[in-house]
């Protein structure tokens, strides 16, 4: 478990100093689902500011969905990880599946909690928000994004939400998610009652990727390392033509 934990560290630590994800004197809200990404990723904020020679302030947030979700073991966690814990209680269920009825919730259900996430956020003095969207997140989302948008693309590592002022950031570029599922045994994880759970596009990506890795020797680690290294693009642009 400790050496499984020091391998996750270092390779948050490789991200947040790649892309430059934190400084000092910030304050990032780690945003908690209850789900073992995000929970991993506070205990892994929490023992990397103990390492730095600079300091930053960590609070965590979860947005109740259901509106009577039972945080007692998450707050015991965060007390544990000396990080303040704040739970904003919501609708979002009532409206994504009873009055809504989507078909395809997840979407609209991202951006509630989003939205209520950041605001509670700037309320508490929060620059930054921590996302726990690991490798495998990131590589879901650029085929996702190619099968059904039509364009290439995913998340970015760190980004700048202008109309609130506030940076997102996702130390967990570099972690893939079996190291995730190999500690999480160690975390206090909320089972989840959404309806839609392994039910949605993403799983359905999710398990061609894997289908894919197994055919494919390295084929994820090759795919994220393509995202990463930008210098490599070498994709065709119409609006360059050719000198004769």
């Amino acid at each position: 478990m400790i050496n499984n934990l020091k391998k996750i560290v270092s390779k948050t630590h490789k991200a947040i100093v790649e892309y430059n994800m934190l400084k000092q004197g910030d304050k990032v809200a780690v945003a908690l689902s209850g789900g073992k990404d995000s929970l991993l990723l506070l205990q892994t904020l929490a023992i990397y500011k103990t390492k730095q020679k600079f300091d930053f302030d960590i609070v965590a947030i979860s947005v109740d969905v259901f509106g009577n979700t039972d945080y007692t073991k998450i707050e015991d966690f965060c007390n544990e990880l000396k990080v303040p814990f704040f739970v904003i209680k919501s609708n979002i269920k009532e409206i994504v599946f009873d009055i809504k009825k989507e078909k395809n919730p997840c979407s609209l259900c991202a951006n509630l909690r989003r939205g209520m996430l950041n605001s509670k956020a700037k309320e508490l003095g929060c620059n930054k928000v921590a996302l726990g969207h690991h490798a495998d997140d990131f590589i879901q989302t650029f085929f996702m994004s190619v099968t059904k948008e039509n364009r290439l693309s995913s998340f970015w590592p760190l980004s700048y939400l202008s109309r609130i002022d506030l940076f997102v950031i996702r130390p967990f570029l570099y972690v893939w998610e079996n190291e995730i599922i190999s500690h999480s045994e160690f975390l206090p994880i909320i089972k989840s009652c959404c309806p839609a759970n392994k039910l949605t596009e993403r799983e359905n990506m999710k398990n061609i990727l894997e289908d894919l890795n197994k055919k494919i020797p390295k084929f994820k680690n090759n795919l994220l390392e393509s995202l990463c290294k930008t210098e490599r693009y070498n994709l065709f642009d119409k609006s360059k033509k050719l000198i004769k």
